[in-house]
C-alpha cells in the first residue's frame, strides 16, 4: 500500500472510531461524572499502552521528551476532561461539529508559532467557518434552553489544544515511532489522571450495578479503541501527510457522529446542519490548495 492509500485509509478509520467517541462518552456519563470519565480513559489507555508500547519508550531520545510532554498535555490530557464535561452539557452532535475547527486552529496557529504559510483563500475559508460556528453555538442555545451552551467553548478549547499537537509532532516528533509518542503521551498524564480520579472519591464511592458497569463498558471501548489505537494511528498519519490533511479528519468525524446523535433521539434543526455545512465549506477552502 503506498502513502496516498495510507493516509485516506488511516482518514476514513479515524472518522469512522472517533465519530463514534462522542456518543460513547454520553452513555458513559449517566453513570459517571465528567472529570471521572476524562481520567478514567486515560488510565485504561494508559495501562493498554503500557502493555503493548512499553518497549517502544526506549525510543524516545532525552531531548524530545518536553514535546511528548506537551503533545500529552495539548492533545490528551486536556481534550479528554473537556470533551467529557462538553457533553454533559450540550448534545454529542454538536460537540462533533465543534471539534472541526481543529483543522482551522492548525492552519492559525501554525503560523503564528510553527511559521506554516497562510494564504487569503485560507484566511476566507476561516472567517466562514467561523460564522458557521457562531449561527450553530446561537442557534443551539434558543433550540435546547436546557442545555448550557458556555459548554461548547470547551470543544473549541481542545482543536487549540489538537493545533498545537499535531504541529508539534510535525516539527518536533517526525522521527519518532508513532507507538512510541502514544505511549510516551499516556505513560506521562497516567499518574496526574489517578491523582484526580481518587480526589472525586471514585476508590471509595464507587459501587457496582448495571448502570456503572455499562458506564464502565462504554468508556473501556473509548480508551482502547478510541484513544489508545486511534492515537497511534493518528499519530502516523501525521507523519505521513501535512498537519492540515491529517485534522481533516475532524471535518468527517461530525458526519458519523450526528447519525449516532440522531439514533441516540438527539434533535438537529435545519439551521443547526447549515450552519455545520458552512463549517465545512470554510474548513474545505482552508484545505484547499489552489
Amino acid at each position: 500500500m503506498n502513502n496516498f492509500q495510507q493516509k485516506w485509509m488511516y482518514l476514513i478509520l479515524l472518522s469512522l472510531i472517533w465519530g463514534s467517541s462522542f456518543i460513547l462518552m454520553k452513555k458513559a456519563l449517566i453513570g459517571l461524572s465528567p472529570i471521572q470519565v476524562g481520567a478514567l480513559r486515560i488510565i485504561i489507555t494508559g495501562l493498554f499502552l503500557s502493555i503493548i508500547g512499553f518497549n517502544s519508550l526506549k525510543k524516545i531520545k532525552r531531548e524530545q521528551w518536553k514535546y511528548v510532554l506537551y503533545s500529552a498535555l495539548l492533545g490528551t490530557l486536556f481534550p479528554s476532561f473537556f470533551f467529557a464535561y462538553a457533553i454533559s452539557g450540550i448534545d454529542s452532535s454538536i460537540a462533533s461539529i465543534l471539534n472541526s475547527l481543529t483543522p482551522f486552529n492548525t492552519l492559525i496557529f501554525g503560523f503564528l508559532v510553527f511559521g506554516i504559510t497562510f494564504k487569503k483563500q485560507q484566511l476566507f475559508g476561516i472567517l466562514i467557518g467561523l460564522t458557521g460556528t457562531i449561527i450553530l453555538i446561537l442557534k443551539g442555545a434558543h433550540l435546547n434552553p436546557n442545555q448550557n451552551y458556555w459548554f461548547a467553548l470547551l470543544p473549541i478549547l481542545s482543536s487549540v489544544g489538537y493545533a498545537f499537537n499535531v504541529n508539534i509532532i510535525k516539527k518536533h516528533l517526525q522521527e519518532l515511532s508513532p507507538l512510541a509518542i502514544t505511549t510516551g503521551n499516556f505513560i506521562i498524564i497516567l499518574v496526574p489522571a489517578l491523582v484526580i480520579l481518587a480526589f472525586t472519591s471514585f476508590f471509595a464511592n464507587f459501587q457496582i450495578n448495571t448502570t456503572t458497569t455499562n458506564s464502565l463498558f462504554y468508556i473501556t471501548i473509548l480508551a482502547i479503541i478510541g484513544t489508545g489505537i486511534a492515537k497511534v494511528m493518528f499519530n502516523k498519519l501525521i507523519q505521513i501527510s501535512s498537519p492540515i490533511f491529517s485534522t481533516s479528519v475532524t471535518y468527517l468525524i461530525p458526519i458519523v457522529a450526528v447519525v449516532w446523535g440522531i439514533i441516540d433521539g438527539e434533535k438537529l434543526s435545519s439551521i443547526q446542519l447549515f450552519a455545520g455545512l458552512i463549517i465545512l465549506i470554510g474548513v474545505y477552502l482552508v484545505n484547499r490548495k489552489k
